[in-house]
């Protein structure tokens, strides 16, 4: 018999560990969606209509011999999960892939893919009736954002705020200027070091017209805004003795060879580990190797001393500012400019690359 690894989650990480796993072990992955979500697309699936089916791929082709299991896990213990139908499953391994959520569009908050394009869709009709646009964060997704909205509408006001004093702080001042620099070219106003006084009267993503101010007192007109921040790992589900290695943000604890803390079969990756480094698709997938990597040794009988270690590499970043635009840094490569960013990432948003993962790329 083979050992059972159950995988809970099956966003970038998780969709990774699973398929990597699946030769050598009998993989259930849980996931309470109907498909894969591909975030990093998720911006240009608010702009372009056309995109979003692109962003959405079915786990039906991911694993060759183990099981996708559209479920919720409820409560996980070492060896043992439990899901919401009630269904109890027996684990040898456990890898917790759970993610985290963030604010719409950057990720989808609905588990049915036909009920999330349509919500894309809304938010879409509403943003083209949209003369001025907020979008409150000045990370990565609000500047992405930002240069989403003005490939498609240059015509568009788009104004970014942020109580920061300056965007991407932890990158080279290089990429900075960069990115402000094209910002400037595509006139995104940059709001920074100030908040607003109180935010917007009105839903996220919903068109109405409103009024607020900074505390510097800038006025600010907007027909549509959307928040571009906010984190928060998927981990409430953890109990027994996996309760006491969440932290107070809801990170889990684990050690260099991304076990979690105190335990030798239960691993975690991606957004929810409290590594120190950028939450990225990237990571997430580069954990997956790891994790995948260590559960192969110990099922083949391997020394636990020996087992692959992760460390975080130097701040990178790949930061699209619409199909044409934007900048990066990479290890070793420095700062460069749009056409790097393009070629990457900004051109198709890595789908094909997905595609392949998922087993639903067509040549």
């Amino acid at each position: 018999m083979s050992p059972t690894v159950v995988v809970i989650g099956g966003g970038y990480g998780g969709s990774a560990a699973a398929k990597a796993l699946d030769g050598v072990a009998d993989v259930v992955l849980v996931d309470p969606k109907d498909a894969f979500f591909h975030a990093v697309g998720a911006l240009r699936a608010v702009v372009d209509p056309e995109f979003l089916p692109k962003v959405f791929f079915p786990y039906d082709k991911l694993l060759t011999n183990g099981r996708v299991v559209r479920d919720r896990a409820v409560r996980v213990e070492p060896g043992r999960v439990t899901l919401a139908s009630g269904e109890e499953l027996a684990a040898d391994y456990i890898v917790l892939a759970s993610g985290s959520g963030y604010p719409f569009p950057a990720k989808s908050d609905l588990d049915d893919t036909a009920a999330a394009q349509q919500k894309y869709k809304a938010a879409h009709a509403d943003l083209l009736a949209a003369e001025h646009v907020l979008l409150l964060g000045a990370g990565p997704v609000g500047l992405e954002f930002a240069g989403e909205i003005k490939a498609v509408w240059p015509e568009k006001k788009v104004v970014v705020v942020d109580p920061v004093a300056d965007i991407l702080s932890e990158y080279e001042p290089e990429l900075r200027e960069e990115i402000r620099r094209q910002l400037a070219e595509l006139d995104v106003q940059l709001v920074l070091g100030e908040p607003l006084k109180e935010n917007p009267p009105t839903v996220p993503g919903e068109r109405g017209t409103f009024h607020v101010s900074t505390t510097a007192d800038v006025d600010i007109t907007a027909d549509i805004w959307f928040r571009c921040f906010g984190v928060v790992p998927h981990t409430d589900y953890l109990a027994g003795a996996l309760a006491d290695v969440r932290r107070a943000n809801g990170e889990v604890a684990v050690t260099d060879t991304l076990q979690v803390e105190g335990q030798d079969t239960v691993f975690a990756l991606g957004d929810i580990t409290d590594i120190s480094e950028s939450k990225r698709a990237g990571t997430a997938s580069r954990h997956a190797q790891v994790v995948a990597d260590n559960i192969k040794a110990l099922i083949k009988g391997e020394d636990s001393e020996g087992l692959a270690t992760y460390r975080p590499g130097p701040a990178a970043i790949l930061l699209p500012l619409g199909p044409t635009g934007g900048a990066a840094q990479l290890p070793g490569q420095g700062v460069l400019g749009a056409d790097v960013a393009a070629q990457y990432k900004g051109a198709d948003l890595l789908t094909g690359r997905f595609g392949e993962l998922f087993g639903t790329r067509t040549t």
